[in-house]
């Protein structure tokens, strides 16, 4: 490990002393890409430093333990020594998930599915509960959402929103909310005070730009329609709407959002290839015997990676055995003690594989 943190060490400087030539500055492909390089290196080359201190601080407490013979002066020395060693072990840790390999799609913007599953209206209720739990989320980390399309049951519920979170490593975040989501409560429809359980499937996918995925137009056929709903002037006067059709794959994408034909067309495109890449991704994962199960699966109640529970006030990740009472701060975007706490999973089992290789 440490001869790779020394090779880490050599090429951040090798990338310092490029970025300050001439050539490189009037390149501006070459000086992103090196400044991108840089980035991903910081954060080990720092923390090797914290460990080469530590380690220096180690040695000489040692080295004043063995010379020293005053009292006082060795009790400080027992003292520096422990903390140096604390801090020595608690570096190394960090540095051995700093160096696991990197998700390479961890950097891009997402594109977020949010479909009501089993349950009708409350099932769309909860759809429109989530997609503001991402987007409050998306605000307390600084990041932008864009609509792209949504799909309403008049209730003030989503039978199905398609929108983008465009931010520094939100998919890196993100990627651990895939699944089923179920909640139990009582619905404001029902009369008889029963708790109804609903669920909604979450999608994260990457999104892809054109050198991850090729999409061939003459694939693709588009409708265009009358948009519907509250769009204002434009609704049901252009047929600014439009429906893209992938023919080898079957994927259907609507986006009506948009005034504009093109920006819809656009949007459908883009909402087209994350979903392709997302497909590549899957195929890649489960040859490299990481089978994963589908993001979204069928909706069924069973198929849960979450359970938001409203009488007992708490929320269950199912997947990491937490169970959390601060369900109003989560459904606020508060997610980071989940998020946190599934990226921590994640590292744990990769360390783990790691060592058994």
């Amino acid at each position: 490990m440490f001869d790779k943190l020394q090779g880490i060490v050599d090429r951040f400087h090798e990338i310092l002393r490029e970025l300050s030539e001439p050539d490189t500055i009037n390149d501006q492909n070459r000086f992103r890409k090196l400044m991108k390089e840089q980035n991903d290196l910081a954060p080990i080359v720092e923390a090797y430093n914290e460990y080469l201190n530590a380690k220096k601080s180690e040695e000489e407490s040692l080295e004043i333990l063995e010379q020293e013979n005053d009292e006082e002066m060795r009790e400080m020395a027992k003292e520096e020594l422990s903390l140096s060693r604390e801090k020595k072990a608690e570096m190394e840790e960090t540095l051995k998930v700093l160096l696991l390999p990197k998700d390479e799609n961890d950097d891009k913007n997402v594109i977020v599915e949010i479909r009501a599953g089993a349950g009708g209206d409350e099932a769309a209720l909860f759809a429109a509960e989530l997609y503001r739990m991402y987007s409050r989320f998306a605000e307390r980390n600084r990041w932008k959402t864009e609509m792209i399309s949504v799909n309403e049951n008049g209730l003030g519920g989503f039978k199905e929103v398609i929108f983008m979170i465009d931010g520094q490593g939100a998919y890196s975040k993100l990627k651990y909310e895939s699944g089923v989501h179920r909640v139990q409560r009582i619905p404001v429809t029902e009369s008889g005070g029963r708790i109804h359980t609903s669920t909604a499937t979450v999608a994260i996918m990457p999104e892809a730009e054109d050198v991850d995925v090729e999409v061939n137009l003459n694939d693709c056929k588009f409708d265009v329609f009358r948009a519907s709903g509250n769009g204002g002037q434009c609704v049901n006067t252009t047929d600014s709407a439009v429906r893209l059709t992938h023919i080898p794959t079957g994927i259907a994408i609507s986006c009506q959002d948009e005034k504009s034909q093109l920006k819809n067309k656009e949007k459908a495109l883009k909402v087209l290839r994350a979903r392709l890449f997302d497909l590549e991704l899957s195929k890649k994962q489960s040859a490299e015997a990481e089978a994963r199960r589908s993001q979204v699966g069928t909706g069924d109640r069973s198929e849960k990676i979450r359970t938001y529970n409203f009488p007992q006030g708490r929320v269950t990740d199912h997947r990491i055995k937490l169970t959390s009472h601060r369900m109003d701060d989560i459904l606020d975007g508060d997610l980071f003690e989940l998020i946190n706490s599934c990226i921590a999973t994640d590292q744990a089992a990769k360390l783990s594989k790691e060592m058994e290789n």
